[in-house]
C-alpha cells in the first residue's frame, strides 16, 4: 500500500512541475549572479552572409569560451540588414542565429541577443522604430520557449538624435516582447553610448521588475581608444594608464553606478569596456584587470569587448587566447 506521505509527496513534485512560468522565473539579481563574466562575440563575422567562411566555428568555439573561464556570451547582432522590405527577418539569418542560441546554449553560457543596429538607429530615428519592434516582436515568438538562460537586449549604445526619444521607446519595445515573454529578462541601458553618466537620466517602466541595466566603460577615452580609426579625431597612440588616480577613479565612478542601482533596486550588467589594441600592452593588462576586478567588487556581471576582430582576447589564426588578456580578465584566485 502507498503511504499517505508518499502521496502527498508525489502530489508535490507534480505540482511543481505545473507551476506557471512566472512562479519558475528567474530573478534580475539572479540572472546578473549567473552571468558573472562574459564576452562579446561575432557581431563582424562573416558567419552571418557567408557561413562556409565563418572565422567563429559554433561547434568549437563556444566550448573553448566556457573553458577559458567565462560563463556568457553577448551576441551582437546586425540584423537591419537581414530584413526584408516588410521587415521580415531572413529565414537564413534566423537559421543561423538558432545554431548559435543552441550552441552556445549547450556549452552552457547564458547567451544576450544584443539588437546592435545604433548607428542605423541614430542616423534614421523613423526608419528604426518600425524596424526594431518588428526585431523584437519576431525574436521574441522565435525564442519563447527558450531556457530563462536566453536573454534579451532591446538596443546597443543608444546616443545623439536617440536620446531625446530612447525613454520613450523603452516601453513600446517591451510591449513586443512582453506577450510572449512575460518573464524573460531584459537588459536596457542609457543613452549617450550607454554612458554610466546618463543613468540618472533612464527612466524604466517601474512595475516591470524582470529588467537588467547595462552600462559600457571605456574611459579615459584617450587612452582605450588610442589609435581606433573610427574615432574622430582619433587619439593618438603612445598613452599609458596605471597612475594611483587613474585606478582610483574607475572604483569612484563604478560606486555612481551602484549608488543608482541600489537606489533603483535593479542590477546591473557592464555590457562592454576594454582597451584597443595599439595601446601600451602593459597599461592594457593592468586597465583590463582593474576594471574586470571593480566590477566583481561592485556586484556587476560583465562582458569585455571583445573575443574576435580588435581588443582581440582570443586569436583565431592562432587557436589560442591572446594569454596577456585573458589573464586580466580570468582571475586566477
Amino acid at each position: 500500500m502507498v503511504s499517505i506521505r508518499k502521496i502527498l509527496a508525489l502530489a508535490a513534485i507534480a505540482g511543481a512541475l505545473a507551476l506557471p512560468a512566472a512562479a519558475r522565473e528567474i530573478s534580475p539579481e539572479a540572472q546578473v549572479a549567473a552571468m558573472k563574466r562574459g564576452v562579446n562575440i561575432i557581431g563582424y563575422d562573416p558567419l552571418w552572409k557567408e557561413p562556409a567562411k565563418a572565422r567563429f566555428q559554433l561547434d568549437r568555439h563556444f566550448k573553448t569560451i566556457k573553458a577559458g573561464g567565462f560563463d556568457t556570451v553577448r551576441v551582437n547582432l546586425h540584423a537591419f540588414a537581414h530584413m526584408d522590405a516588410a521587415g521580415k527577418l531572413d529565414p537564413q539569418w534566423l537559421a543561423t542565429l538558432d545554431k548559435v542560441v543552441k550552441e552556445a546554449l549547450a556549452a552552457k553560457l547564458t547567451v544576450i541577443l544584443d539588437e546592435h543596429d545604433f548607428n542605423a538607429c541614430q542616423d534614421d530615428l523613423a526608419a528604426c522604430k518600425p524596424k526594431l519592434t518588428g526585431f523584437w516582436k519576431e525574436i521574441a515568438q522565435r525564442y519563447k520557449d527558450t531556457p530563462d538562460q536566453v536573454v534579451f537586449e532591446l538596443l546597443n549604445e543608444p546616443n545623439r538624435a536617440m536620446d531625446p526619444v530612447w525613454n520613450a521607446w523603452i516601453p513600446d519595445l517591451l510591449a513586443a516582447i512582453r506577450p510572449t515573454n512575460p518573464t524573460r529578462n531584459v537588459i536596457v541601458g542609457p543613452t549617450n553610448w550607454n554612458s554610466l553618466h546618463r543613468l540618472a537620466d533612464l527612466h524604466l517602466p517601474k512595475a516591470d521588475r524582470h529588467l537588467i541595466v547595462t552600462f559600457h566603460y571605456y574611459d579615459p577615452f584617450p587612452f582605450t581608444h588610442q589609435g581606433a580609426s573610427w574615432a574622430s579625431p582619433v587619439p593618438p597612440v603612445g598613452v599609458s594608464w596605471g597612475t594611483p588616480d587613474e585606478h582610483a577613479r574607475i572604483d569612484k565612478d563604478f560606486d555612481t553606478v551602484a549608488t543608482w542601482t541600489k537606489a533603483e533596486g535593479r542590477p546591473v550588467l557592464l555590457g562592454e569596456f576594454g582597451a584597443y589594441d595599439k595601446g601600451p600592452i602593459d597599461s592594457r593588462i593592468a586597465y583590463t584587470q582593474a576594471v574586470a576586478r571593480s566590477a566583481e567588487a561592485h556586484g556587476f556581471a560583465w562582458a569585455y569587448w571583445q573575443f574576435d576582430s580588435d581588443f582581440v582576447v582570443y586569436d583565431i589564426k592562432a587557436d589560442a587566447w591572446n594569454a596577456p588578456i585573458h589573464d586580466a580578465l580570468i582571475s586566477k584566485k
